[in-house]
């Protein structure tokens, strides 16, 4: 069985659960990855001097983007293999928010208010990714 033929596995809770994903728009780990982005950013224009340092803003902003960026990348390859692989991308792309995040705690350029909201949402994301791989894993290992 493939996923692409499968019901929504992001939130089994969920009641979106009961309709078939078409688009990546409505996996629910890209819909936390776009806060995380959107969080980041505003990070970043809340504070004149971390949008001047160049280098760590770059960093940071496309750490957050492939987080949501892979998520819909993956989906769109089709195959579960695939998509495995660009969610351990998305998600190894959180941890590298999170270790930004630190740069950006330690330089002053973010409040610890702030830190904890962006990485508890990079963690957030990051857990999401880890529960829709192993549940492909196991649309992948169930027979034919």
């Amino acid at each position: 069985m493939s996923f692409f033929n499968s019901t929504n596995p992001t939130n089994p809770s969920n009641s979106t659960n009961l309709m078939k994903i078409t688009r990546f728009e409505d996996i629910e780990a890209w819909q936390e990855a776009r806060k995380l982005v959107n969080l980041v950013y505003d990070a970043i224009n809340a504070s004149e001097t971390f949008a001047r340092d160049f280098r760590l803003v770059g960093q940071i902003q496309g750490a957050a983007v492939s987080v949501m960026a892979n998520i819909a990348e993956g989906f769109a390859r089709r195959s579960t293999k695939e998509f495995i692989q660009f969610l351990f991308i998305s998600k190894s792309s959180a941890a590298e928010v999170q270790s930004h995040l630190y740069v950006a705690l330690d330089q002053s350029y973010v409040s610890h208010e702030t830190f904890s909201k962006i990485y508890a949402q990079a963690e957030k994301v990051s857990k999401m990714d880890s529960g829709f791989i192993k549940y492909l894993r196991s649309q992948l290992n169930k027979p034919k």
